[in-house]
């Protein structure tokens, strides 16, 4: 596997932060399915929305108070009737499931990641 070398400018310029999931809801007109999610990152960033395809792991009681490592700076996104506002992260394993990129122990929303 090759891997793109980047500098450390271009790894500042996207934007990792810390947000609480404050609403967690199914999208039943997404093509794959999904969850709408709204997390407040913080004073800074505020609450921002998001689809993320995490439905085989998490459900939507699961992911209410859980903390989650999202980039806040990419370009809104039109999802069917749903404008995502930012990218939840994670990690897909082989079968395809996602399990979220989170702290390990409680932060401050809106922490960027460094």
């Amino acid at each position: 596997m090759t891997m793109k070398t980047i500098s450390w400018q271009e790894f500042e310029q996207v934007d990792l932060r810390i947000g609480t999931v404050i609403e967690a809801r199914l999208f039943p007109e997404a093509r794959k399915p999904a969850y709408i999610l709204h997390v407040d990152f913080g004073p800074e960033v505020g609450m921002l929305k998001s689809s993320a395809q995490i439905t085989d792991l998490y459900s939507p009681d699961d992911l209410v108070g859980k903390q989650v490592l999202g980039v806040v700076n990419f370009p809104k996104k039109q999802i069917g009737p749903v404008r995502s506002e930012c990218l939840i992260t994670g990690f897909t394993q082989a079968d395809g499931s996602v399990v979220l990129a989170q702290p390990e122990q409680p932060v401050a929303n809106g922490l960027k990641l460094a």
